[in-house]
């Protein structure tokens, strides 16, 4: 009897694993993977590690020649207010294509800032969650797109206060 009931267990058991095994091949889909995101996450986390920088550093390398400041904030939030300078790219907006055109170098240096590098300016530079913030979303994804030349403003700055350039694009004027 236990034998049976040991039988019937393993025969269900392999039933539900087919079938399991079978819907996740029905909704496949070969242009989503994300043990593939993971993989290239874990490994653009480390290499960033050493590519975050300073206001000053930041301000330095923005002013060198071929480098492109990166703002992947939606469109509005750019217009608003932006670092003097950026260039705007929705983080939607990231594929294949649109790199190709704005940032066909991937050898070119890419400084990246977002939301969360500042504070005192709630509209345009809105909080996001710390582990949801856009530096991470858009270097990971310029880091598999094959761009290594990448660095990112690190700290939290009061706006107020920073060194930084800031203009909108919605007028001519320059503002805070």
């Amino acid at each position: 009897m236990k034998t049976r009931f040991c039988t019937i267990a393993m025969a269900i058991l392999c039933v539900s694993s087919l079938a399991h095994a079978q819907k996740a091949n029905e909704i496949a889909n070969p242009a989503i993977d994300m043990k593939a995101y993971l993989k290239i996450a874990a490994e653009a986390a480390d290499y960033r590690e050493s590519r975050r920088l300073t206001e000053a550093e930041f301000i330095k390398m923005s002013r060198e020649p071929g480098t492109v400041v990166l703002d992947a904030r939606s469109r509005e939030k750019y217009d608003e207010l932006h670092i003097k300078g950026a260039v705007s790219l929705s983080f939607p907006d990231i594929t294949v294509a649109s790199l190709a055109t704005l940032l066909p170098d991937k050898t070119a240096r890419i400084l990246i800032y977002c939301n969360n590098n500042f504070r005192g300016a709630e509209r345009p530079f809105p909080t996001k969650r710390a582990d949801a913030s856009l530096n991470i979303s858009t270097y990971i994804s310029l880091y598999s797109y094959g761009y290594r030349n990448v660095y990112e403003l690190g700290p939290l700055l009061d706006i107020a206060a920073s060194k930084l350039e800031f203009e909108s694009s919605r007028s001519q004027t320059a503002g805070r």
